[in-house]
């Protein structure tokens, strides 16, 4: 049950990192490299993703998030995309292991609906889950190509996208199926105003999947610092890692050993 976790940098602030769905921690590599001397990071391979591919774990924020708590010490969680919903959990029920929070084109509710119009099309999220059953390769190139969308340069971020996404194998498609479950029906946008430790929320103004809206909204609901990167999309730290790290500056200097 247990997931690889991957330690780097030499800083004084401890950092948890979580990706995203289909992905795996070697994707942050730039955010990494930027944090090197700041941070040391536990960069944390998702259950049935990259090396913890074989993890039986489920795929579900509350199980994940006392998995990896057991792994790292008391630390800042950071979360991009689906990667946030655990590190959002992670921050509501252990705020003595979980000890800031840094959401990354992450929100509470992914999926649109009649009471949350910044999210995704919700008809987007239910084709993915139709057509992971169908045609695996094809549905993840779709996901990548939005993750690329509205970057400056989409086929670059594109390139690079593809390159690193299987670079350690195949993600596992019983996991694939219940990431999808978590962003069509998660809903934590209640329980934000109880979210008692210090919080930031960086958006990629470009970002087709999670609006800048959804995020900025979600920061005024726990008195989060808001922090908007005006050239990225959805992955911001391929291109913009030293501007994540800039804006991560006020979060982590709250750390207190």
């Amino acid at each position: 049950m247990k997931l690889f976790v991957e330690k780097a940098g030499h800083g004084p602030v401890p950092l948890v990192m979580l990706h995203g769905w289909a992905m795996h921690g070697g994707v942050l590599a730039p955010l990494v490299e930027a944090l090197d001397d700041q941070c040391t990071m536990y960069v944390v391979d998702l259950p049935g993703h990259g090396y913890s591919r074989d993890s039986e774990l489920p795929l579900e924020p509350r199980a994940c998030a006392a998995a990896i708590a057991a792994q790292t010490p008391p630390a800042i969680w950071l979360g991009w995309s689906l990667g946030g919903l655990i590190a959002l959990t992670a921050a509501l029920d252990m705020p003595r292991q979980v000890r800031g929070l840094a959401m990354l084109c992450a929100t509470p509710k992914f999926a649109r609906d009649a009471s949350w119009p910044h999210g995704a099309d919700e008809t987007l999220v239910r084709q993915l889950a139709t057509d992971l059953e169908t045609d695996y390769h094809a549905t993840l190139e779709r996901f990548l190509a939005l993750e690329a969308m509205g970057s400056a340069d989409p086929r670059a971020e594109l390139r690079h996208l593809r390159t690193l996404v299987f670079e350690r194998g195949e993600p596992d498609r019983r996991v694939l199926q219940e990431g999808i479950a978590l962003l069509e029906t998660s809903d934590r946008r209640a329980a934000l105003p109880d979210l008692t430790v210090p919080s930031t929320w960086i958006s990629g103004r470009r970002d087709r999947l999670v609006p800048p809206q959804a995020m900025q909204w979600s920061a005024s609901q726990c008195a989060g610092h808001y922090h908007d990167i005006p050239q990225a999309g959805h992955a911001p730290f391929f291109a913009h890692a030293d501007a994540v790290a800039q804006a991560l500056q006020p979060l982590l200097a709250t750390f207190e050993r």
